[in-house]
């Protein structure tokens, strides 16, 4: 995990949340034949060409690669669905629209990886990003209403990439207003460090011999 001892960092990588979101279901339209597979995660198949089945994003993706399949977007990548969520998200300042967790990491995977599968591809791309825009907006609007007085912060409905980038600011923020209001928590962290690093004592310089 990426910035695992680091409390100001990010938990996970964007690469780190790309790997997760892989495990996803996704339907692909196979153009070959092939017995079950027999995986950790499940079993798959048979394939069968032109007959939909579901498989994880990942092995989708490998089969794609290799000219074995088709792989047919989620119904909320249509530019239909994108629209009205779109519309919703600008038409509510303080609530967010609910999206599939990952939605960011598998429009990605699927524009690197099937963007020959993705009808309207500029405009569903032109979409999320507008999307994206729009909530990050709403969430740096929220944060400003954190005060002295917030114990907590409840925003429902955000995705994986956006808890991310959100929850280690908002857990430093919270610490620092609760230190504030507790002076004894200060002290205490000083009296900790200084017993952490005590001040060296190597005695008496003696003079540098000629």
């Amino acid at each position: 995990m990426a910035s695992q001892l680091d409390p100001h960092g990010s938990e996970f990588s964007a690469a780190e949340l790309e790997f997760l979101a892989e495990d996803g279901r996704i339907e692909i339209v196979p153009n070959m034949r092939m017995d079950p597979l027999n995986l950790i995660c499940g079993d798959f198949g048979p394939f069968h060409p032109q007959i939909a089945t579901q498989v994880p994003l990942w092995l989708a993706v490998a089969l794609k690669k290799r000219g074995k399949c088709t792989i047919r977007p989620p119904e909320w990548m249509s530019v239909e669905k994108l629209t009205q969520v779109l519309e919703a998200e600008r038409d509510s300042q303080k609530s967010f629209q609910p999206l599939p967790f990952h939605y960011v990491e598998i429009s990605r995977l699927l524009f690197d990886h099937a963007r020959d599968d993705i009808p309207d591809i500029y405009m569903v791309r032109s979409l999320i990003e507008d999307i994206k825009d729009v909530r990050f907006h709403k969430i740096g609007t929220g944060l400003e209403v954190i005060s002295q007085r917030t114990a907590a912060l409840k925003l429902e409905h955000l995705t994986a990439m956006e808890v991310n980038i959100v929850r280690p600011f908002t857990v430093r923020a919270l610490q620092t207003f609760y230190k504030l209001d507790n002076p004894d928590m200060i002290q205490d962290s000083n009296v900790g460090v200084n017993r952490r690093f005590p001040t060296a004592n190597h005695g008496p310089k003696r003079p540098l011999k000629r």
